[in-house]
């Protein structure tokens, strides 16, 4: 099969057993925490360790560019880390049902800065559920298994867990070199290189693949808010 065709059969294959008999909470709990301990692993090519085995990692050939980005940013050392260290056996989850976007963010933004939650709304909403319905030259197919994988990734990157969603759909939609180049544009922009580009669904066209971009870029600025929020709401409260 080629790539596409060996994705759309996961979706299908994934819809049909979905269909067939849902996983238990303690399943979806374990696999979220899988995921979530494995994205702290991806990184632009290499070798990673962790505790008790070594995964090797897509390298790309071509160097990455040095961007000098310190001009645009008063702290030089700004930068993405890591939300957990390494080779922790409990790592800090947000659940998303405790603090939501759409129960709790979105009120207090709008508060805070009158009207902006409706327009931060709106982008989310519009971003998400943008879609021609295609995959490559296949016309007529339901994306929203994989754009709810995608969009989940990068907060489980992030932490964030979705107590009704099943980590196991993002495994098995989401290829290796994909995971890497999600994790490269969502928290090292500067390093993404064409190839990484290139390297992942060969067949489809730069119009999906831009809107792959994104949704990464919503999902990520999702959760630095709601990050951010649930903290000014403590700090309220």
């Amino acid at each position: 099969l080629s790539e596409l065709e060996a994705l759309m059969e996961r979706m299908k294959r994934l819809q049909e057993d979905k269909e067939d008999e849902e996983a238990s909470q303690e399943e979806m709990a374990t696999r979220f925490e899988k995921e979530k301990k494995e994205s702290l692993l991806v990184i632009s090519g290499g070798i990673c360790a962790f505790p008790h085995f070594v995964v090797l990692f897509t390298a790309f050939d071509d160097e990455i560019v040095s961007t000098d980005v310190s001009r645009y940013i008063e702290d030089p050392g700004f930068g993405y880390k890591d939300f957990a260290r390494r080779g922790e056996d409990h790592l800090p989850t947000f659940r998303a049902q405790d603090y939501t976007w759409e129960n709790h963010g979105f009120s207090l933004v709008n508060r805070l800065y009158s009207d902006i939650g409706h327009l931060l709304d709106e982008k989310f909403r519009m971003v998400y559920n943008l879609t021609y319905n295609t995959m490559a030259t296949h016309e007529d197919v339901d994306t929203t298994t994989l754009r709810r994988a995608l969009f989940n990734y990068v907060h489980c990157m992030y932490g964030i867990r979705y107590d009704d969603y099943d980590y196991g759909e993002v495994n098995q939609l989401l290829e290796r070199s994909l995971k890497v180049y999600i994790k490269t544009v969502t928290c090292y922009p500067e390093r993404t290189t064409k190839r990484m580009y290139d390297s992942y669904w060969r067949q489809f066209k730069h119009s999906e693949k831009v809107h792959v971009n994104l949704l990464l870029m919503e999902a990520r600025m999702q959760a630095e808010l709601l990050y951010a929020l649930r903290a000014i709401t403590r700090h309220l409260t």
